[in-house]
């Protein structure tokens, strides 16, 4: 087994039915641009009832048909927000806190100390997060929020740094596959492919998600010599009035 191989994103999504929300941050293949996507998934009425929405650097999650919505608490977030010269990309309002805690001078791991997993026993889906950092040089740092046993009494943190290499990327998503209850992820997360192009990298993640269960998809590419960034969202449905 080769520990350094970066496999395309495909190899890790076909196939496999619910992977719930993903993660994916890197660096494109030609060394310019920041890169990182966000997708989510649904089994239920009320998972499948969402839609992206931009707002300027921000995505908000909506509910695409506001009469179906029955319960919002873990469904309608800011999955995306940028925080000074940083991007946050987490799948729940902990974004809100690490945008919080940043603000306050804090750090990424001191505001995902203050959370833990979700309380959706007997799930108890993990709280996944990113953040995109620019400060002197590009860098990146991922975390998993989960539960260390099957009745949610203790959580387990996991941080992870990373200095940028072109072409890698790293996705960490929310359960291993489908089930009852649903397997947490385990591991660090997984190396893929980051190619130049945004719209064959968006292409490549949404066509090889499960067609019955996925949602959304945003990926945005952020040049590194200061240019406008780049993004493409994805909605599986339109929002009803």
């Amino acid at each position: 087994m080769n520990i350094y191989e970066t496999p395309d994103i495909s190899q890790h999504l076909i196939g496999n039915s619910y992977v719930g929300r993903g993660i994916v941050v890197g660096k494109s293949a030609d060394s310019k641009n920041a890169v990182f996507a966000y997708f989510i998934m649904g089994r239920s009425e009320n998972s499948r009832n969402r839609i992206f929405s931009e707002n300027g650097d921000d995505v908000i999650i909506y509910p695409y048909d506001e009469s179906k919505v029955s319960d919002p608490s873990l469904i309608i977030y800011s999955p995306i927000r940028k925080a000074g010269s940083d991007f946050v990309v987490t799948n729940g309002d902990q974004t809100d806190t690490v945008c919080d805690y940043l603000a306050a001078g804090k750090t990424f791991e001191e505001a995902l100390r203050s959370r833990k997993f979700e309380p959706d026993s007997p799930n108890f889906t993990p709280r996944i997060s990113a953040i995109l950092q620019f400060d002197n040089d590009f860098s990146y740092k991922m975390s998993i929020l989960k539960s260390g046993d099957e009745n949610g009494s203790v959580c387990f943190r996991q941080f992870f740094e990373y200095q940028p290499i072109s072409g890698l990327g790293h996705f960490i998503h929310t359960y291993v596959c489908d089930g009852n209850p649903i397997p947490t992820f385990v591991g660090e997360p997984e190396r893929v492919s980051v190619p130049d192009s945004i719209d064959e990298f968006t292409d490549k993640i949404w066509t090889s998600l499960d067609a019955d269960n996925k949602i959304s998809l945003y990926v945005r590419y952020i040049p590194l010599d200061g240019s406008a960034p780049v993004s493409r969202m994805i909605n599986k449905y339109t929002k009803v009035n």
